[in-house]
């Protein structure tokens, strides 16, 4: 798995296992005064992130975190998303928007509204196919794995 662009945080004991996904929503009011602020805190704020490695079985003190906290290396994670069916094919670069929407309780919602993804210019890396359920309002959309 390639790390080149690996990030070293600290995240909580009980989530800090390879693979585990999250978007990193930023301080709270306990991180001001934490001596390890600087690790935990140089994230993106929004973005989504995969742990690609647990690095050794040191854990740190925290206030949020019960169990503490350990260092690993992350990655920026691709965001699987449903797009425009016009607009989908791999390698085009695109400035992603979500997609208008008032239908709050379809069921591929937060496909047209991933957590994690910005409205920015992002590469196609794949089409995934069709999404997994029609649009209620008859948009055709595909899904597609973009990144940065």
């Amino acid at each position: 798995m390639a790390k080149g662009n690996a990030s070293i945080t600290l995240i909580g004991v009980g989530v800090a296992k390879i693979g585990t996904e999250f978007v990193f929503n930023g301080p709270v009011n306990e991180c001001e005064t934490c001596k390890l602020k600087n690790t935990c805190l140089n994230l993106d704020v929004g973005r989504r992130y995969r742990i690609v490695t647990v690095r050794g079985n040191v854990k740190h003190d925290c206030a949020l975190h019960d169990l503490g906290v350990k260092a690993v290396e992350v990655v920026e994670s691709p965001s699987i998303v449903a797009i425009d069916a016009k607009n989908a094919f791999v390698g085009s670069k695109i400035l992603y928007k979500q997609n208008e929407c008032e239908v709050f309780d379809c069921k591929i919602y937060e496909l047209c509204h991933p957590d994690g993804v910005r409205e920015e210019r992002l590469t196609i890396s794949a089409v995934l196919g069709d999404a997994p359920q029609a649009c209620p309002e008859g948009k055709p959309l595909k899904l597609v794995e973009l990144k940065r």
